[in-house]
């Protein structure tokens, strides 16, 4: 039996505010968490030997034991007892180690579409308790909708968000996630808001975005400005970004950033400008991405 072809999509986080630092070292957070139509996309083979195996791309040095998808697999095979294994093939389209989630959403894709091919019967409920253990990041696509997340980030409260469209841009080089939570001038005190709060913003009309550009954002991203002042290419690019009249915003702990538009013709329109008017080499790479609805293995 073989699943094809089954989706991992990366995410954004509209806002990311910092509001403490637990006794164990991990931060307090708020985000809201929204998916977006770029995915990875990984291939599904059952193995009768208890075997699990993974093909495709990789971090360079990764152990396969460290690998998420790896991982995740192992876990579930551990927590539903199965003889059963899997050989695995992941085909990358979102760009690591760049705030969008990749890894995470791999492993969540993996937790999912193993609880079917092997037929273990976990419910959505179960396979987020698997995956808090694999990233902060697992979990939220394990849920599957948008959400309005607090705690470590995995907290969650569904939200309805509008339809937008956005363009990421993948600036030159990769942030290190550790320096920037670990970095001395980091915001950690900033006030917490309600959902209610945000719920109210969306509800007033608020979020609608003025012409072209993204003028309309909620909140801050509290580790952009870390980000901004130590790596040089990023700063670059977020300049000239708003020499055009964009207004970005970084994504998790980054080193993408995203604008956000009404329509998706809007975006295209956008990233055409952008790709004319900035200098050669400001950006590695540039998406125009539908926000989604719902995670696509919502109802599996």
């Amino acid at each position: 039996m073989t699943l094809y072809d089954i989706p991992a999509p990366a995410k954004l986080n509209l806002f990311l505010h910092v509001t403490g630092r637990r006794p164990d070292g991990y931060h307090v957070l708020q985000t809201v968490f929204r998916f977006i139509d770029l995915c990875d996309h990984l291939h599904f083979d059952l193995r009768r030997d208890g075997r699990i195996e993974r093909e495709g791309d990789t971090l360079p040095g990764l152990a396969p034991d460290d690998d998420l998808i790896v991982r995740a697999a192992r876990a579930l095979q551990q927590a539903s007892g199965t003889p059963l294994g899997a050989q695995i093939r992941c085909v990358k389209n979102i760009p690591s180690g760049a705030g969008l989630g990749g890894g995470s959403s791999d492993a969540a894709t993996t937790l999912i579409a193993l609880n079917r091919l092997w037929n273990t019967g976990l419910s959505r409920d179960a396979l987020m308790v698997l995956a808090r253990p694999l990233g902060a990041d697992v979990p939220i696509f394990i849920f599957g909708q948008p959400a309005f997340a607090q705690g470590r980030g995995d907290e969650f409260t569904e939200v309805a968000l509008p339809e937008r469209a956005y363009v990421v841009l993948r600036p030159h080089g990769s942030v290190s996630t550790a320096e920037i939570f670990s970095a001395p001038d980091l915001t950690r005190n900033t006030k917490p808001v309600i959902i209610s709060v945000f719920a109210h913003w969306l509800a007033s009309g608020a979020q609608e975005i003025d012409g072209l550009a993204g003028n309309s954002l909620f909140g801050r991203n509290d580790l952009e400005p870390v980000v901004l002042s130590r790596y040089e290419s990023i700063r670059q690019m977020v300049c000239g970004l708003q020499k055009q009249g964009f207004r970005a915003r970084m994504t998790g702990s980054g080193s993408c950033f995203f604008v956000e538009f009404n329509t998706q013709e809007q975006a295209s329109r956008a990233r055409q400008e952008i790709s004319s008017k900035m200098l050669e080499g400001g950006y590695e790479s540039a998406w125009v991405c539908p926000g989604l609805p719902q995670h696509p293995l919502r109802h599996w």
